[in-house]
């Protein structure tokens, strides 16, 4: 029995392994750089937005920082210093 289990397995083991799998293959042609072109351009896009969002985010920070200096200097009661 155990000799019929092995062989149904092995026999069934092929098929399985000959399924077709869906993949996109491109050629190095026209079509490819041009694909590739615009992801590079997406992401260049991409980063520089998020810079830019960055450094809004750290001015809006450093002013806020410089404002509780003022406020702290003020409840100290010693005069500002300048950086």
């Amino acid at each position: 029995m155990l000799a019929r289990i092995a062989a149904r397995s092995v026999a069934c083991a092929p098929r399985a392994a000959m399924t077709p799998i869906a993949a996109r293959f491109y050629s190095e042609g026209a079509f490819n750089k041009k694909e590739k072109a615009h992801e590079d351009q997406y992401a260049r896009q991409h980063e520089k937005e998020q810079l830019e969002k960055l450094r809004k985010q750290i001015a809006q920070k450093q002013a806020e920082l410089e404002q509780l200096q003022k406020q702290h200097n003020e409840l100290q009661g010693t005069p500002e210093k300048k950086q």
